[in-house]
């Protein structure tokens, strides 16, 4: 039977106190835990393995006898090790007499360590997800069938997990909106993801989450918005801006410039003698307001002037004409 060091399974000190022992297995456990990592058994190893070193060195019965025993076994350990540890003597009472430990977490308790939120949901396991070392030195879960869930009777209900799942959207489905389809372990789930989201918006979907604990309601599945980058488009707020390139003549001698926006196009008076970075507003032509979508915010949109690719002599020799006019040399 191999020695199983509960400090380092938590990764806190052997004088750590009841605070730092529990936020350790929360931080553990909600990474671990099976509804946030469905069929991966390695994460549902790791989530057993910090929940029997809770269980150890949570409760200060339990944690003063094993305190002895990791003490003595590292002794033995440091004179050689020869021979084969004596187990017998910290073997527990499996009759519950005065050496024996029963499960003590009720689902109250486990739901309590994720702030109510059923975080410990829809998983159990028997006596058999105790390892050999735990069972010897407490006597397992004090009784067969006694799951994950509580020591054989029913907690009250529950509600399920809280869910989040990453979705990336286009600047044009944020403006029009649109839907995905999201998984979530066995579980698929056509969502509609309304108009206006931003980068951090939060959709939620009543009941798509965990399942509750004794009966209790599901949770929720939240979508995290991420809005990928525009080429065209800026974001701020509600309001976009953009940049419109006008060639030389037009913003000299002023003109109309056509402007697609996710309504459409629409036609931009420039007037005569516009300069380089001046900025003209389309008022509604932003994106739409998240909690009222039929209000949007404007389009800011910055003159650049593009100068011409190719010009012929006579061109050139009438611009250095008028430059001679102005006294430019």
């Amino acid at each position: 039977m191999d020695f199983k060091d509960y400090y380092v399974s938590l990764g806190v000190s052997p004088d750590a106190d009841e605070k730092t022992i529990k936020k350790a297995y929360q931080k553990l456990a909600k990474k671990y835990h099976p509804d946030v990592n469905p069929g991966d058994k390695g994460a549902e190893e790791k989530f057993k393995e910090a929940t029997e070193a809770y269980q150890a060195i949570s409760d200060p019965e339990k944690r003063r006898k094993y305190d002895e025993l990791r003490q003595d076994y590292q002794q033995w350990k440091a004179r050689g090790g020869r021979g084969d540890y004596n187990w017998d003597r910290w073997q527990s009472n499996p009759s519950g007499g005065s050496g024996g430990y029963t499960y003590t977490m009720s689902p109250e308790d486990i739901a309590d360590l994720f702030g109510g939120t059923g975080r410990t949901g829809g998983f159990s396991f028997g006596g058999e997800g105790y390892s050999d070392f735990f069972s010897t030195l407490f006597g397992g879960i004090g009784g067969a069938g006694r799951g994950f869930g509580g020591g054989g009777t029913v907690g009250r209900p529950r509600p399920g997990q809280d869910l989040e799942v990453e979705v990336q959207v286009t600047l044009e489905e944020s403006y029009a909106g649109t839907t995905r389809v999201v998984k979530t372990g066995d579980k698929q789930i056509e969502a509609k993801i309304p108009k206006g989201v931003r980068t951090g918006s939060k959709v939620r979907l009543s009941g798509q989450g965990g399942a509750g604990i004794s009966g209790g309601p599901a949770g929720n599945l939240y979508l995290i918005i991420i809005v990928s980058p525009h080429s065209s488009f800026v974001r701020e707020g509600d309001n976009l801006r953009t940049e419109i390139p006008v060639d030389f003549y037009r913003a000299i001698t002023g003109g109309e410039v056509s402007i697609r926006t996710f309504d459409g196009e629409v036609l931009l008076k420039v007037p005569p003698l516009s300069q380089s970075g001046k900025k003209f507003r389309l008022k509604g032509k932003g994106m739409p307001n998240l909690e009222k979508s039929t209000q949007h915010g404007d389009l800011f949109v910055e003159v650049t002037i593009k100068l011409p690719d190719n010009m012929s002599d006579p061109e050139l020799s009438a611009l250095r004409e008028l430059a001679a006019n102005r006294g430019i040399k």
